[in-house]
Order: C-alpha cells, then sequence, then structure tokens
C-alpha cells in the first residue's frame, strides 16, 4: 500500500515537473499583456490620432520589434537577416527620439516584453517578421494621410517605412526558400547575401514626386 502510494505521488510529482518545464520554456512562451494594445496594432485600431499618439505608437512599434529580433537571437542563434534588422530597429528608435524632444511629448518607456512572443520555429519566426513588418508599414500609411502632419515628423516616417518594405522583402525571401526547401536540402540560409539597410537619414525629405514601393497585400 505504502509502495503504490509513493510510486502514484512520483508520478504526480512528474507530472507536475512537466508541466512547469512546458510553460516556462522558450518555446511556449505567451505574452503577458494584449498586443493589440501596443504599437502597430493599437494605432491601427484608434480612430483619431494625435501627434503624441502617433509618436508614442511609433517608438512602441520599433521597441516590439526589436524585442521580437532578441527573442528569435536568443532562441535561434545569431543568424541573418534578425541580427542585421534588430540593429537598424536600434536606428529608428534612435531616428523618433530627437522629434520627442522638439515637440515636447515624453518618449514612453520600453514594455515591449510584455507583448513579445518566442516562435517555436525558423519557419515561424520569418513568418512573424512579415507579419510584424506589414503591421508596421500600414501604421506609418496610416500616419502619413493625417492632415497637419509635420514635415520633420513625416520625413521620418516615411523613411522608417521605407526601411521596413526592405526588411519585408528580405523575410518573404527567407521565408519563401524555407517553404521551398527539399529535405536534405544542402543550401544554408546563412550564405544568402541581404541588401543593406536603405533607410536614408532621418531629416532627408523625400523628393515629392518620388514613386513608393507598393505595399504588400
Amino acid at each position: 500500500m505504502k509502495r503504490k502510494r509513493r510510486n502514484r505521488i512520483s508520478l504526480v510529482l512528474a507530472c507536475l515537473a512537466s508541466l512547469i518545464f512546458l510553460w516556462y520554456s522558450p518555446a511556449y512562451a505567451q505574452p503577458q499583456a494584449n498586443p493589440a494594445n501596443y504599437g502597430a496594432k493599437a494605432a491601427l485600431q484608434d480612430p483619431s490620432l494625435t501627434l503624441n499618439e502617433m509618436l508614442t505608437y511609433a517608438i512602441q512599434d520599433e521597441y516590439l520589434a526589436r524585442s521580437r529580433y532578441n527573442a528569435i537571437l536568443k532562441k535561434f542563434g545569431e543568424r541573418p537577416p534578425f541580427s542585421r534588422i534588430k540593429r537598424a530597429e536600434e536606428r529608428h528608435i534612435q531616428a523618433l527620439r530627437p522629434l520627442f524632444s522638439k515637440h515636447k511629448v515624453t518618449v514612453p518607456k520600453d514594455t515591449s516584453l510584455l507583448y513579445t512572443t518566442t516562435p517555436v520555429s525558423l519557419k515561424e519566426a520569418f513568418a512573424a517578421g512579415v507579419r510584424g513588418e506589414m503591421d508596421n508599414i500600414a501604421m506609418y500609411d496610416k500616419f502619413l494621410k493625417e492632415r497637419n502632419l509635420p514635415q520633420d515628423v513625416k520625413n521620418v516616417f516615411s523613411n522608417l517605412q521605407n526601411a521596413s518594405k526592405g526588411h519585408l522583402a528580405v523575410f518573404q525571401a527567407y521565408l519563401n526558400q524555407l517553404r521551398h526547401q527539399q529535405p536534405g536540402d544542402q543550401k544554408q540560409l546563412e550564405d544568402q547575401k541581404q541588401p543593406e539597410d536603405q533607410r536614408q537619414p532621418a531629416d532627408q525629405k523625400q523628393p515629392a514626386d518620388q514613386k513608393q514601393p507598393e505595399q504588400p497585400q
């Protein structure tokens, strides 16, 4: 009787240990807060936007992208294009910061980790990059349609949107390559050359007649 009880207790403890492991494993990491309330997703749901809100949503989304790629790099190790694009997100954040000072808006704290998930596979990581960059592009598209947007803000938003379009194309190329890879394919994604970040300096104005790349559908 005592032996059966000990075995039952051991089994229960083993099950609990497995559940704890799965819960805290990075592969099963879940956001602690609702992503719809942060960054681009929140901006796209906002029916009326102030300059303060647009700047806040913009830097939140760049925070979120940086945290997303940090989580991916932590799980899968240093690999292109995530390491390069993470550095680009750092530059995007730095490009936005002067606008907060100039327009007397408080820079929000980076709480993006609360809204970040860790992909369970490399394919999912690239898909997350595609989704994130598409949301970012749509957010800036919405901002750039706002009337009375200060020219310096418009320049930065336009430059960052163009950079995100470049990032999107890179992620889509990697994702397509993964989808078409055959078992035993020796071709490594790490060997694929990628274009440099094409973002112009934040204070450089875009020509009025310059055609913008079409937004992916």
